[in-house]
């Protein structure tokens, strides 16, 4: 069976990709995109989830490099990764130009 091997910057896209791939948190990454701020507690009133739902969701989209945490007293304060959308910006350019 032949497999893949994956680049560094390939595993790179490929994990972030698989983070967003998820409905819920890639909604996630929409809200914290508009909010154009970190956020904490507000993302749970956005969303059908339960706290702990959405709290496992922004561990993935962290773990993948997407967002960032920094606790702010009781409380966790999510923002978006700026480097992180501008290395998908640039592998999709990278895939449009190849392309188009």
């Amino acid at each position: 069976m032949k497999t893949i091997t994956a680049t560094p910057s390939e595993a790179r896209t490929v994990a972030m990709l698989r983070a967003i791939a998820h409905p819920a948190r890639f909604r996630i990454v929409k809200l914290l995109a508009a909010q154009q701020s970190c956020v904490t507690g507000a993302l749970v009133d956005e969303l059908p989830l339960a706290q702990s739902t959405v709290s496992e969701h922004l561990k993935v989209l962290k773990d993948a490099g997407i967002v960032r945490g920094t606790i702010e007293g009781p409380n966790t304060c999510y923002c978006l990764e700026p480097q992180a959308l501008a290395w998908l910006k640039r592998e999709f350019g990278a895939l449009s130009d190849a392309c188009c």
